[in-house]
């Protein structure tokens, strides 16, 4: 298992490499902390989350915690300001979302893997206790010291959000005790907390566990990663469709495409260096394979052969289906009425964010009608245009969006 997780790039930070090689070279339970402050993950959280498939893969016990109850205090590591306090309520709805999704990358059937919320036993602390016990075994100088804490310092630290490292400690304590967790893993920005929680049950049971990070994941331009024009690129169907996950990873930078097929994807390493050494216009059967594979693990393969094939059929030439895997805008006939002005129907579909922009496209010949170079912004758009209740309209080379045509 350590092996397999140098290889493909994902070890950041570690307590002692020696002593984690041995104790992955038999089965044991280790565990990441998911945060549900929305209703879905998004690309983001993917590093995490395969790094939990590989340890059930190899034969360990992965727990996937939702921190139902941490989050009612919030995270400060990587924030500039507090987040708003959200009610147990909503975090309940959204950490139920998220079991879902972790569902399909984990297999949770006969005790293989786990699903935890720590607000189980959070929630009932007793808060002078909770001091006493544990509030005692923390040095203050210490935690400022911790960079998610330093950072925030000259913004502003609250109390409620001071109290986080203790908490997740805790946690980490409670799954040793527990369930025998011997392993943290988590993105780099964690280091502090994790090293706060293998001190705390050090401290307690005279133990020794260990803490894995990840690095923090940016695309080649730069970018934080699973962040695009439109937003996050969501794991949730509902909110970024099967065919959307599957361009996003199309449209990958060329200089991402081996890391990204190490980090999301359980090719073998060997499979691997052959795409990723494809040059030119070749790159794209590499890019190709890590869309659907990437596709495939977190919407099922048949949702990513449906993707796949919507995307050679689309660029394919001249064929238009009402395929259900294309980002679709409805429209019925009485509102498309006689026509709409091409730059209108851009900008009101959402292909183009301001109808300024929209005409700005239109005028460079960057925008397409069924396949056909739109001439002018002024261009109506109208019943001609229909094929099998269907516009398809596209934007550069690569963004597609239908506008199916409703009867009523």
């Amino acid at each position: 298992m350590y092996d397999i997780f140098k290889e493909r790039g994902f070890i950041e930070q570690i307590t002692d490499e020696n002593m984690l090689m041995e104790l992955l070279s038999k089965p044991i339970t280790c565990y990441i902390g998911f945060d549900p402050t929305a209703k879905s993950l998004h690309v983001g959280s993917l590093l995490p989350i395969m790094s939990l498939a590989h340890m059930q893969r190899e034969g360990h016990r992965p727990i996937a915690l939702v921190g139902g109850g941490t989050s009612l205090v919030g995270d400060p590591s990587g924030k500039d300001e507090i987040r708003a306090v959200m009610t147990r309520e909503e975090i309940d709805i959204n950490a139920e979302g998220i079991k879902r999704q972790l569902s399909r990358f984990i297999d949770f059937t006969n005790g293989k893997a786990l699903m935890l919320n720590n607000a189980d036993w959070l929630a009932p602390l007793n808060y002078i206790d909770f001091l006493r016990d544990i509030g005692r075994h923390f040095s203050v100088n210490r935690m400022l010291a911790a960079e998610s804490y330093r950072q925030r310092l000259e913004t502003g630290l609250s109390f409620l959000e001071f109290n986080y490292m203790l908490l997740q400690a805790y946690d980490f304590w409670h799954l040793y005790k527990n369930y025998d967790c011997l392993l943290q893993m988590g993105g780099n920005d964690q280091w502090g907390n994790i090293l706060a929680g293998a001190d705390l049950t050090r401290r307690i049971e005279g133990k020794i566990i260990h803490g894995l990070t990840f690095p923090l994941i940016t695309t080649a331009d730069g970018y934080k990663m699973g962040k695009t024009q439109k937003g996050a690129v969501w794991l949730d169907p509902e909110l970024t469709s099967p065919y959307e996950y599957y361009q996003y990873w199309v449209n990958i930078d060329d200089r991402d495409v081996r890391r990204f097929l190490s980090y999301f994807t359980f090719l073998p390493m060997h499979e691997i260096e052959k795409l990723s050494s494809l040059k030119g216009e070749n790159l794209r059967e590499a890019k190709d394979v890590l869309a659907y594979e990437a596709t495939k693990i977190c919407h099922g393969q048949e949702a990513a052969d449906n993707a796949r094939s919507s995307a050679r059929q689309l660029f394919s030439q001249g064929i238009i289906k009402d395929i259900g895997a294309i980002p679709t805008y409805s429209i019925t006939r009485n509102d498309l009425g006689e026509g709409i002005e091409a730059y209108i129907l851009f900008q009101k579909t959402g292909l183009c964010k301001t109808r300024s922009e929209a005409r700005r496209l239109i005028s460079q010949r960057g925008a397409y009608i069924n396949g056909q170079t739109v001439p002018s912004f002024e261009t109506i758009v109208g019943p001609d245009d229909i094929q099998s209740n269907i516009i398809l309209l596209r934007t550069g080379k690569k963004k597609y969006l239908r506008v199916h045509i409703q009867n009523s």
